[in-house]
């Protein structure tokens, strides 16, 4: 199983003139590699723009654990909202096929 988080490519408004308009791209790599680093899930791909997403790709757990990562990528400061996971697999042929949840999920 993966789930490719599909972030809105919005720029962070009120940002000084001449700065990166998505700092949350790096953002939700640094936090998806620490999640990756306490063995919780595996970031499956490289990240790369996609239409008007960006997209993150998780697996390496069961379904339940890598929506609530998703769930918490979503809440991160300057994450757009809108943010969606698609349940995927590695072999699909191309990105979002696979079932869509809004994100960030309900408190349980």
């Amino acid at each position: 199983m993966v789930v490719e988080i599909h972030v809105p490519m919005l720029p962070t408004p009120a940002l000084p003139d001449g700065s990166y308009p998505f700092p949350w791209i790096e953002e939700v790599e640094d936090f998806l590699s620490g999640l990756e680093d306490q063995g919780g899930v595996e970031v499956f791909d490289e990240a790369e723009e996609d239409g008007d997403a960006y997209v993150f790709f998780l697996t390496g757990a069961g379904e339940g654990d890598l929506l609530a990562a998703a769930s918490r990528v979503a809440t991160l400061p300057g994450v757009p909202a809108g943010t969606v996971a698609v349940l995927s697999n590695d072999e699909a042929e191309q990105f979002g096929l696979g079932r869509r949840v809004p994100l960030p999920l309900p408190a349980p």
